[in-house]
């Protein structure tokens, strides 16, 4: 079967690799009909070392089971699935306190090195805690919204359940990508009062608006900081989404935040160190929240918006590619000529 591997630092390559195969009787064997390229591939796919390749990539996808490990109960041949970018087993106390992402038998899928959605089949280990049904037809113009709960939707509207957003929530939203993006929508149906868009790419925060951000700042640093805290009444806003992973846009999250507010993060963090001290945080009793988003724990929640047609999250896709187009993929998404590439096998 062919699969994306990533072999270093802008190389990425469409192989063949030997078919995924049922290995354990919790298994099931997805054959893909959609998966996409996500943000967080653009971090190795800027720095991975040679010695840290090559790397199945993908963790994003609907398919249809095509084979099930005898253990399988919920499963069956012909079923469409979403998987959660984590894998996990449904039934250890994490799981059970909808922290799919701390399981103590899963794990990432970016961490299972013989697997990867960007491929034309992929073997699913604990599957009947991971797959989600969905009630369509594999062919749905519902596929790309229903594959943002995958992650970027799942991810999103963790930041704003983790930040604590409710209607009298003033939030800003930190990066314009899709987690970005999505998180203005999941503070939209959460019903926030206000909610500011952090972002200078026109294209991605027109969308924001139409998702339900109120206001855009295209300004940075202490410059794009003093343009939120003119839009919230000096004061910055009681919950901030930062959806990017840098440093630079943690310190704005700092800057932004309302004495007593939340800075919920879910962008990957590309640093260990941070300021938390009496400055930065603990004068004024603001707390940090967000991490890795339990999208099994979402899925059944925000799916029936998407079903009847109230949101299409799936809108932060404006490209489409079979596999022979994803390397190709990757470049844009880095080069920001795309926001999210939807990959059809």
């Amino acid at each position: 079967m062919r699969a994306t591997l990533m072999h270093s630092a802008g190389d990425v390559r469409v192989e063949n690799v030997p078919d995924s195969v049922i290995k354990q009787p919790t298994d099931a064997l997805v054959r893909v009909t959609a998966s996409c390229v996500c943000g967080s591939d653009l971090w190795p796919y800027g720095s991975m070392s040679p010695v840290d390749g090559p790397a199945r990539m993908g963790h994003e996808f609907i398919g249809i089971v095509e084979e099930t490990g005898s253990d399988v109960r919920t499963l069956a041949k012909g079923d469409l699935v979403v998987a959660p970018f984590a894998f996990s087993d449904g039934t250890c106390d994490f799981c059970r306190e909808g922290l799919h992402t701390s399981c103590v038998h899963g794990t990432f899928w970016d961490m299972e090195p013989d697997e990867g959605g960007q491929a034309e089949a992929v073997r699913v280990p604990l599957a009947d805690g991971t797959l989600v049904k969905l009630p369509v037809a594999a062919d749905s113009a519902l596929m790309p919204s229903l594959l943002t709960l995958s992650d970027v939707f799942g991810t999103g509207y963790h930041a704003a359940v983790a930040g604590g957003v409710t209607e009298r929530t003033r939030v800003t939203v930190i990066g314009d990508g899709a987690v970005g993006l999505l998180a203005v929508l999941s503070a939209k149906m959460l019903g926030a009062e206000q909610i500011v868009l952090m972002g200078r790419h026109r294209t991605r925060t027109d969308l924001g608006r139409e998702f339900g951000a109120t206001d855009v700042v295209a300004a940075r640093g202490e410059e794009g900081i003093e343009r939120v805290r003119e839009l919230t009444g000096g004061h910055g806003t009681h919950v901030v989404i930062e959806a990017v992973g840098t440093m630079p846009a943690y310190e704005q999250a700092v800057g932004v935040v309302r004495p007593g507010g939340v800075i919920s993060r879910v962008g990957v963090p590309q640093y260990e160190e941070a300021p938390i001290g009496f400055a930065s945080l603990f004068r004024h009793n603001i707390r940090l929240a967000g991490g890795p988003a339990p999208a099994r724990a979402y899925a059944e929640e925000l799916m029936p918006a998407i079903l009847d047609g109230a949101i299409e999250p799936g809108k932060v896709f404006d490209a489409t590619t079979d596999l022979d187009g994803v390397p190709a993929g990757y470049q844009d998404m880095a080069d920001r000529k795309t926001l999210k590439v939807l990959i059809k096998p």
